[in-house]
């Protein structure tokens, strides 16, 4: 269903109900400056923050195009029904006791009692449109009134009031909050946020995800139109799970599985607040960046140094200026500064405003973008006028190449707010502080996903059965992997005469066992079932030849998610992968390019390459094998998880040694 959200984020009559909070909702009216109608209702009062007061939604003038409920939850479930029939646009539902704690049931009476009627929440603020001056918030917000900027949507209430404190300059339009999204979920405020034109990118502090695909489509069309999506993916590990699941009830999703889904929708994701801030400052003012290729100018070695050591392991590149370019340095900055990125300009032109602008404009023209180090003495104490001339010199490089420049301060206090403000303003994003600026800045060179891409539906929870290793492999066998030749039997005795057909050594292997290797139900380079004890535990027996001219192991792991369909994990196989945590997890569907580019992110990818002489793995073996595998999930939904540790590759070709399916019960 697709709701107008219009009334609701801009509103021409705002409705309140309650005491305490409904009293900061008309105070926060009143100082925006929100130029609609304010109507108080209650049944006792007189008045409200000042305003007369109504004694029932019934004696309003016409339907409020939004109303905050600051009730508690059984009233609000009849008010929100009474504001469903009298036409109103929708209602911020303030209270909180809902599924969060348990409630579910109430809390499907109040999305049943809206009906079509939008509603926030419930546990939720609200919303403030910064730019029409509409507030529906019962606390105090940092931010001012803007013609443009970016869209802020968070789960959590605090989080947003925390972000409208900033004093980074960023402006913001609009800071929406979801709480339990008990019926307008995240992608559908952010749909309906971002369809302002006056928007310019999105940032999203999550918990949880409700509608995976529709989000997935909304980056879309976001990136084809050249604006950025950012978020912060809390609940992470497994405390931050539970406290998501007791804040607003949102399931969080695995870490691995979160991290795929948002680099495949093309979502920068950072970690922290401050970072997610800075994101959204440089797609406000630049959108998406281009490319990776970073020059970083400063006039002091010890910053020059800090660049370096905190960009070894980033995806920024900083590579050495062209010949042209290192040329035209030495002659604008002289024989005694060694010309480098990053590159210490020294002091030698400190004040020579052309110069600096020349050497600035020099430098940047080789690179998508470029950072300059500039820590402007505060201005309570100090006098930063010396320190325009480089900040002028940055912005006239950026104005003559073309390519975004970004003034940096190295500490988060020491870019002022009202200085940052006047640099956004006329299109230039100053970042604060140096580790912030820089993991901001590799966010925001996060590429659009592949095109139309979308996870698939997630599929309702059933029992399921674990297949034997037997069973397993003849599913495997079946979509065309090769498995090693084996028999199996209730007994070793009736192993001894079906092993006639095989070729030793093998490996003897108990059935029954999820984990064979721990419980001792594997035994390898078996030449005579004659000398071999039975294995506790075990119904029934594999015997198969052992698997030669293996070049490496892989995992391949398929699983369905809750949260995001399926998704697949690929490490170095054995318990390589567990114990180094070398994995690369991706979010399915995924096509042969991005199953060989996962392969090399791994860690141990040279393992795979012919490290030191060693012999290339197939490869594109593995990419077939993870193909087949996916069809298999994808055509048949019965197929829950699937695992084969080790795939063996060898130089040609490869072979299923190890595999576990579970099923849904038949």
């Amino acid at each position: 269903m697709t709701r107008d959200l219009s009334r609701l984020l801009r509103p021409r009559s705002i409705a309140v109900l309650g005491s305490v909070w409904a009293q900061n909702v008309v105070a926060q009216c009143e100082k925006m400056g929100f130029d609609g109608q304010i109507w108080p209702v209650h049944p006792s009062h007189p008045e409200i923050g000042g305003r007369r007061a109504f004694r029932a939604l019934s004696d309003l003038p016409t339907a409020p195009d939004v109303t905050f409920l600051g009730i508690n939850r059984d009233a609000t479930i009849n008010v929100v029904e009474a504001l469903k029939e009298m036409g109103a646009g929708g209602a911020v539902c303030f209270a909180s006791g809902w599924r969060e704690v348990g409630a579910g049931d109430l809390q499907a009476k109040l999305v049943e009692a809206a009906g079509e009627m939008p509603i926030f929440g419930p546990n939720c603020y609200g919303m403030i449109n910064y730019l029409d001056g509409a507030i529906v918030w019962p606390d105090q917000h940092g931010g001012r009134r803007v013609k443009r900027g970016v869209a802020v949507l968070s789960q959590s209430s605090n989080i947003a009031i925390n972000i409208t404190m900033q004093a980074r300059g960023l402006p913001v339009a609009y800071v929406a909050c979801l709480g339990n999204a008990a019926q307008v979920g995240m992608a559908e405020l952010a749909k309906a946020l971002v369809a302002d034109e006056r928007v310019t990118a999105l940032g999203i502090y999550a918990e949880g995800i409700d509608d995976p695909v529709a989000l997935a489509r909304l980056a879309q069309d976001m990136r084809a139109g050249g604006k950025g999506v950012v978020m912060v993916k809390a609940g992470k590990t497994a405390a931050g799970a539970s406290a998501a699941a007791s804040h607003t009830a949102a399931l969080a999703g695995t870490a691995a599985a979160s991290s795929a889904y948002l680099r495949q929708c093309g979502i920068a994701e950072v970690s922290t607040l401050a970072e997610m801030i800075e994101t959204l400052n440089v797609y406000h003012t630049h959108g998406p960046l281009n490319g990776p290729r970073f020059c970083s100018l400063s006039c002091s070695g010890g910053e020059a140094t800090l660049v370096a050591d905190l960009t070894e392991r980033s995806v920024l590149d900083f590579p050495p200026p062209s010949v042209a370019q290192e040329a035209r340095l030495s002659e604008l900055l002289g024989p005694r500064v060694p010309i480098a990125n990053p590159l210490d300009y020294n002091t030698y032109i400190w004040g020579d405003s052309e110069t600096t602008e020349a050497v600035f404009t020099t430098m940047l023209e080789g690179y998508d973008a470029g950072i300059f180090v500039i820590d402007p003495p505060r201005p309570d104490r100090c006098d930063p006028a010396s320190f325009m001339h480089s900040l002028a010199a940055a912005e006239a490089a950026a104005r003559s190449t073309g390519k975004p420049a970004f003034p940096v301060a190295t500490l988060p206090e020491n870019f002022d707010e009202a200085l940052a403000i006047s640099l956004i303003d006329r299109g230039i994003a100053p970042l604060s502080g140096l580790e912030t600026a820089l993991t901001a800045l590799a966010a925001a060179t996060t590429p659009t996903g592949r095109s139309n891409w979308l996870p698939w539906a997630v599929g309702q929870d059933t029992p399921t059965r674990l297949l034997s290793e037997a069973e397993a492999k003849s599913d495997l066998k079946a979509v065309g992997i090769p498995v090693p030749r084996g028999v199996t039997g209730a007994s070793l005795e009736y192993l001894s005469e079906a092993a006639d057909t095989l070729s030793p050594p093998f490996a003897l292997k108990a059935l029954g066992m999820a984990h064979k290797t721990e419980a001792g139900g594997v035994r390898l380079g078996v030449t005579s079932l004659s000398d071999q004890a039975p294995m506790t535990g075990a119904q029934g027996y594999l015997l198969e030849e052992m698997a030669t001219g293996g070049v490496a192991e892989l995992l391949v792991g398929l699983r369905r998610d809750p949260v995001y369909g399926a998704t697949l994990t690929l490490g170095l196989g054995g318990i390589t992968a567990e114990l180094l945590a070398d994995t690369v997890t991706l979010v399915l569907p995924v096509d042969a390019a991005e199953i060989r580019a996962a392969l090399e992110r791994l860690r141990l990818a040279p393992l795979l390459e012919g490290y030191r002489g060693q012999p290339v793995a197939d490869t594109g073996a593995a990419v077939d094998a993870v193909l087949r595998l996916q069809s298999l999930m994808a055509t048949r939904p019965c197929y829950r998880e699937i695992e084969i540790n080790p795939l063996i590759l060898r130089e040609r070709g490869a072979v299923a040694v190890d595999a576990l399916i579970r099923k849904d019960m038949e």
